[in-house]
């Protein structure tokens, strides 16, 4: 239910943030594609749901790192 109570706080939505975090896992494991990942903007803060495991939320920062 996270990416449904993050929905409800957003002001608006940015799709190719979770699109590019599941590119990228997507490369090292298949089952990235169920991801259900989810970014947005919240007031002027930018809320990004990153995937569950740790090697996804390494790869979720990376991706972030390179378009922040």
């Amino acid at each position: 239910a996270t990416p449904e109570a993050t929905r409800r706080v957003l002001d608006h939505e940015i799709p190719g943030i979770p699109e590019a975090i599941r590119a990228e896992g997507l490369a090292k494991v298949p089952t990235a594609a169920l991801s259900r990942g989810l970014a947005g903007v919240a007031s002027r803060t930018l809320i990004v749901n990153l995937p569950g495991s740790t090697g996804g939320v390494r790869d979720g920062l990376a991706v972030l790192g390179r378009l922040l």
